[in-house]
């Protein structure tokens, strides 16, 4: 590692104000700070620095996310070998390798342009290239059905991070998620490639990996099969491991609570937001079912992307509740919501984007009712 820093300090001079490469002075940064902490200080004002910079926290999240991700790969190829009925034949590599030769471009695409666009925005602008993209680029191709193109994929990164992002001012601006910025934008643009039945189980080989499907395959995610009022067919235990049919990396809520642990753990994420989602999203979820719903209230949380939404993007630190009454509101308002649009309009099976995108609106609106209303507690304990 000394020599990477010794050859970084040496090239460094070629990036600075009239250096033969400054005009790329922001790329150099971005590469240096990701790898070292940066030494830079505060020239003027009074700052309270903490232990660990938005790249280390977005490199945490990461981490994070990454057990979801690779249970997603598995469950990938788990479901092309299944639905072509030679599941007993084929080993754990087989199935492991398949699914992630069928992951890893959509990713690749999705860092690609996204990162692209950011350091071309920041070369633009003289500005930092931001880390924010760091986080939004694994999940994006993670909340999305395997069968989606991947040309759309690029489209719909594109769209994301210039008008869900940089418009708004970049990293810590942003208003809504990026990544359901992008989701939703598939989901409106492309709603075929989105939802249904065919887009949901890999149905080509790859590299001699998997298999070739019927032209006309279907698997139904069970929340399709709940919209579609016919019986939900996948056990409880099915999708608490994640061995449904459903986006890459929101099947198995075992990989997801591991996830949610390390966020906890490392105090990046607010328990107060993920609790206060799970118990919105069950009374909401008991309330339909003494209506008579076809499915017990647990079932809901363990469906879909109740409980990814819930870990990884309703506690986005940008686009969420700033206080800690507001965590509680915005989480119960997020639960409650994905349910009501779960339930009440089968055009929208899932509900978890359109709830946390709501939320996301909302959260400014929750956070200056809650200031206000301390405010006016403390002038009132003044005045007595």
């Amino acid at each position: 590692m000394s020599f990477l820093r010794n050859y970084l300090n040496k090239i460094k001079p070629n990036f600075e104000k009239d250096g033969k490469l400054h005009a790329f002075r922001s790329v150099f940064d971005g590469f240096e700070t990701f790898l070292y902490v940066p030494n830079d200080t505060a020239k003027n004002g009074c700052n309270i620095h903490d232990a660990i910079d938005s790249k280390r926290i977005m490199s945490m999240v990461v981490i994070a996310l990454l057990p979801a991700l690779l249970f997603g790969m598995y469950n990938v190829g788990y479901q092309n070998y299944l639905a072509a009925g030679t599941l007993a034949e084929a080993h754990f590599c087989q199935i492991f390798f398949y699914g992630v030769l069928a992951v890893l471009p959509k990713i690749l695409v999705s860092y690609i342009i996204g990162l692209g666009i950011e350091f071309a925005w920041a070369q633009w602008k003289g500005e930092e290239i931001q880390e924010g993209y760091l986080v939004s680029g694994i999940i994006i191709p993670m909340i999305l059905p395997v069968g989606c193109p991947i040309w759309m994929i690029a489209v719909a990164v594109a769209f994301a991070v210039i008008i869900g992002k940089e418009i708004f001012g970049g990293t810590g601006m942003n208003i809504f998620n990026v990544a359901l910025v992008a989701r939703a934008f598939l989901f409106f643009s492309y709603p075929t490639k989105m939802s249904g039945d065919s887009v949901w189980v890999a149905n080509e080989s790859i590299f001699g990996l998997g298999n070739n499907l019927a032209d006309g395959f279907t698997a139904a995610t069970p929340l399709g099969q709940l919209a579609a009022g016919t019986q939900v067919t996948a056990s409880v235990s099915d999708a608490v491991m994640g061995f449904i049919p459903g986006s890459v990396g929101e099947t198995s809520v075992i990989a997801i609570a591991i996830g949610a642990v390390i966020l906890l753990w490392s105090g990046i994420a607010s328990w107060r937001t993920m609790l206060s989602v799970v118990v919105g999203g069950s009374l909401m979820a008991v309330v339909f079912e003494q209506t008579g719903q076809s499915i017990a209230w647990y079932e809901h949380l363990v469906y879909g992307g109740f409980a990814f939404g819930a870990v990884f993007m309703a506690t986005d630190p940008v686009t969420s509740c700033r206080t800690n009454t507001g965590k509680y509101i915005y989480g119960l308002l997020i639960g409650a919501l994905a349910i009501i649009i779960r339930v009440m309009n089968p055009g929208f099976p899932e509900g978890m984007m359109l709830a946390i995108l709501f939320g996301n609106m909302m959260a400014p609106l929750i956070d200056h009712y809650v200031v206000d209303a301390n405010i006016r507690k403390r002038a009132k304990r003044v005045n007595r």
